[in-house]
């Protein structure tokens, strides 16, 4: 008999509603195989909502890295279903996960922007911090994404290719994105974690043909900029980048991604920068036009110096 996890990968193949973050491939990477598991609620045989949980140490589940949101995931109604009948259900099965999650002594997790109701997490004693994304949600036309951004990112883009030289190839590897990412963080006086996640995440998109990295360079082969982005469904999603911090004011780092927006407008409708609470990051994709979009983090008990300890030996075991 086929396990939870085996009926929520053949879903995965077959749904393509199911967010990038909440697909078994992702989560088999940055999670680890026997890292994650997933809910399910059936209706008449047929699997109508799943919830997966990254469970890093036993009773502990939390977000795994590069991962923006998780959170539950509900079949389509039909058209013809009344809003309070889909509301009661959407809330009867929450109800059903909160249930199955009893036990976990501590939880946190990112929700997918489209859950709007938490409610019945509310009434069970969870806790919710809202946080934000930025959305284009439409990238079919690049006029119009040129109009919507800032005069500034414009200035970017256009010192980049015209006065720097910069030219975007896709194609970049693993290693340079992630030579790139590090000296960003470092510029913050931070350390790039996970790298061999990031580098592995690479390599599964690009086995699906569902990811690349566009790097920008001047005319001397030098690299000033990365980004990696995936695609999944109708979105693609800004997962990783940076630049080099000697040669930041070259404008690369808008140019590379203004060149990764048009590329991905190929496979995609919308992009979505992941978001940032950090205030100069979260300036650039609102200047790039990006549209606020709050999610919900949900959380409940709070890890112990302990729980802490067994996490980082699982992950380095």
């Amino acid at each position: 008999m086929p396990s939870s996890k085996d009926l929520y990968r053949i879903l995965c193949d077959s749904e393509p509603s199911i967010p990038l973050f909440s697909q078994y491939w992702w989560l088999d990477t940055v999670c680890g195989a026997n890292r994650w598991d997933v809910f399910h609620w059936m209706d008449k045989g047929c699997m109508r909502a799943t919830f997966p949980v990254y469970v890093p140490a036993s009773g502990i589940a939390s977000m795994p890295p590069f991962t923006q949101a998780m959170g539950p995931w509900f079949a389509t109604e039909a058209a013809d279903t009344k809003y309070a009948t889909a509301l009661g259900r959407r809330q009867a099965i929450c109800a059903d996960f909160i249930l199955k999650l009893r036990p976990y002594t501590v939880f946190m997790q990112n929700f997918h922007h489209s859950f709007v109701d938490w409610l019945p997490f509310y009434w069970e004693g969870f806790r919710q911090t809202t946080r934000y994304t930025y959305i284009l949600g439409d990238i079919s036309d690049a006029g119009k994404l040129w109009a919507a951004m800032s005069a500034n990112i414009r200035r970017n883009i256009n010192r980049a290719r015209c006065r720097n030289k910069i030219s975007v190839r896709r194609g970049l590897s693993a290693e340079d994105l992630s030579r790139m990412a590090a000296m960003t963080f470092g510029r913050q006086n931070l350390k790039l974690k996970h790298a061999h996640l990031l580098e592995a995440l690479v390599a599964a998109s690009r086995q699906r043909g569902r990811g690349d990295i566009w790097g920008g360079y001047d005319d001397e082969g030098r690299l000033h900029a990365a980004a990696f982005v995936v695609w999944h469904g109708d979105t693609a999603y800004y997962i990783a980048g940076g630049s080099d911090p000697a040669l930041r004011e070259s404008g690369a780092h808008s140019l590379t991604l203004w060149e990764a927006i048009r590329a991905v407008a190929a496979h995609s409708r919308s992009f979505d920068f992941e978001g940032s609470m950090l205030p100069g990051v979260e300036r650039v994709f609102r200047e790039f036009g990006a549209v606020q979009t709050p999610y919900f983090c949900i959380s409940k008990g709070k890890p112990s110096v302990w729980d802490r300890i067994r996490i980082r030996l699982n992950r380095h075991g």
